[in-house]
């Protein structure tokens, strides 16, 4: 029998969901001007100490794009994109159903965020920080009202590495089977000092001479107005995507356009009391700039 110290141990079921709200300016050189929104909607049911049953539900209609245009009737669209059961333990966790593309922070060269994947993953964690991390299961280069359209996609396999050596060195090494190809990924990343980070990315295409390389910095500092300091966070980077590469140059989290490119990107709090963020990004791809301005604030409750 439990003692009442082991009984008080044990939480009810809980409900806890998050939103998170953005509007933004969009100027392309190469196409007229757009504003859009974005509405993403995290709900999570805590089943137990180690279970949860876990959703997401974003506007947009692409794997990777999950913004609305204001004033354009074709593009009204808000997808349930996952649906799945977490077991969480010590040593790592294991997902299953339509799950997240990513087990933590996402990488450049990764799977976009607003993605999702049919099939399981374990995370297991060692003892010289690092993890291992297996996922089995299914992706198509989909839109996002098929999300829950199990079957008919391409087989999706991904065994990865990653490790952390002292507070300055960590990589990742992965191989992938997506979309009809095969892939090789390899990411180092170096902390120069508390707010700075540089890093290198690389995923080559095993079965054709094609590769995505990303070289970049990120990291926070400091601007002082009226005599105020105020924390700014930043994220630039160049990549180059070989027109070889195939769909899934489209799927990756930073996917400016084949060839050469680069990106630059502000962002900080409006107000912290409210969550209230803003952001400005410029991207180049060859002869294309892409500018990119707005605001975002998000909610969480518990009950």
């Amino acid at each position: 029998m439990q003692t009442y110290a082991q009984l008080n141990k044990i939480k009810a079921p809980y409900f806890s969901h998050k939103l998170d709200m953005q509007v933004r300016y969009d100027n392309r050189s190469n196409r007229p001007s757009r504003e859009q929104y974005r509405l993403r909607y995290y709900p999570s049911l805590k089943v137990s100490e180690t279970w949860s049953v876990n959703s997401f539900v974003v506007t947009g209609d692409d794997f990777s794009s999950s913004h609305n245009t204001f004033g354009s009737d074709t593009t009204d669209y808000f997808y349930p994109r996952r649906l799945y059961l977490r077991h969480e333990y010590d040593y790592g966790k294991t997902e299953l159903g339509v799950i997240p593309t990513y087990k933590g922070r996402v990488s450049s060269t990764g799977l976009s965020k607003d993605g999702w994947i049919t099939g399981i993953r374990h995370v297991r964690t060692l003892k010289n920080n690092s993890a291992f991390e297996i996922v089995v299961g299914q992706l198509s280069n989909a839109q996002a009202s098929e999300a829950f359209a199990i079957g008919n996609e391409d087989e999706y396999v991904e065994v990865e590495y990653s490790a952390r050596m002292g507070e300055q060195h960590s990589y990742e090494l992965s191989v992938e089977k997506i979309l009809q190809g095969s892939f090789v990924r390899g990411e180092y990343r170096y902390r120069l000092n508390e707010s700075d980070t540089v890093f290198f990315e690389l995923v080559q295409r095993t079965d054709e001479s094609a590769a995505k390389v990303v070289f970049g910095s990120s990291g926070e500092f400091a601007a002082t107005f009226s005599g105020n300091s105020y924390p700014i966070e930043y994220f630039a980077y160049y990549s180059y995507i070989n027109s070889l590469f195939g769909p899934r140059a489209e799927l990756i989290e930073d996917f400016l356009g084949t060839g050469h490119g680069g990106s630059l990107e502000f962002s900080g709090f409006a107000s912290r009391q409210h969550n209230l963020e803003w952001f400005v990004r410029l991207d180049v791809v060859d002869s294309v700039s892409r500018l990119l301005a707005g605001v975002k604030i998000s909610f969480s409750t518990r009950n």
